[in-house]
């Protein structure tokens, strides 16, 4: 069930940003999370303790219908700055980032806090076939772990971690994605895209959340973002609890828990 439409605050102040941080960092500063206007958004991202597991939670950028890109693969940038200033917000509060190479080639995205206060996440790229190159922008040493999860074994630049896992049918399952990836001591897992990633960590049952940033356009045509496995009946439908929050300048951020969703973990 959803609140009615939410206002996420207009002016994000740096002292209520710096409780978040503060508390993602010293699990015995939860409490002060209660004093915070951004406590509902982040606070579900933060108090993740006692979980004995990664925490996941995933994020999508997408049009009013769906669309992530045009059918040209145009998509820079569907989302204003405050879902992409919020995006930053969310990398700031997880240990690792995860993207498929598909996103990091097309993309060549940074996965850094460039908009917002915060340390950089150690960064994870799904590449089974060894197709990112070594220029891509998310391999640049910066002080932040730089992580290649590969389905055999490729040379690498100096101060990448690569870990060979087995890739059937040239894809590494998600399970052992988070096996793995959890094994490096991370917590709390940022699934940032592309959309065919999110979708696949969404159907193996995996997020225990997921934002949407969802932009008032219409594109038309073009990739979808959540794709799932075909089901029979609208009974089997995932129905997450939500909320719903309108950013200032326009965009929406649709706030889903999976916590509670049969087969959820």
């Amino acid at each position: 069930m959803a609140d009615s439409l939410l206002s996420f605050p207009p002016e994000v102040a740096p002292e209520d940003w710096d409780t978040i941080l503060h508390a993602a960092g010293n699990p015995e500063q939860y409490g002060a999370l209660r004093e915070s206007p951004l406590a509902r958004i982040y606070s579900p991202l933060i108090n993740v303790s006692d979980l004995g597991r990664p925490f996941l939670f995933g994020q999508l950028g997408q049009s009013l219908d769906g669309r992530i890109a045009t059918p040209t693969g145009k998509s820079h940038f569907i989302n204003s700055l405050e879902a992409i200033r919020h995006l930053h917000r969310l990398r700031a509060l997880a240990d690792a980032v995860i993207v498929g190479v598909g996103t990091a080639i097309a993309d060549d995205p940074q996965l850094t806090v460039r908009h917002v206060p915060g340390p950089n996440p150690a960064r994870v790229i799904i590449d089974p076939a060894g197709r990112l190159p070594a220029t891509a922008r998310c391999l640049r040493d910066d002080g932040a772990r730089r992580i290649v999860l590969q389905g055999k074994v490729v040379p690498r630049p100096p101060g990448i971690e690569a870990l060979t896992l087995p890739a059937d049918g040239g894809r590494i399952e998600p399970a052992a994605i988070i096996d793995a990836v959890g094994g490096l001591g991370f917590r709390r897992i940022l699934v940032e895209g592309g959309a065919d990633t999110v979708s696949r960590f969404l159907d193996a049952q995996l997020l225990d959340r997921l934002h949407l940033l969802v932009a008032p356009l219409i594109i038309g045509s073009g990739p979808i973002g959540i794709s799932l496995s075909v089901i029979d009946g609208l009974a089997d439908a995932l129905r997450p609890r939500h909320a719903i929050y309108r950013f200032d300048d326009g965009d929406l951020l649709i706030d889903c828990d999976f916590s509670h969703v049969e087969g959820a973990p």
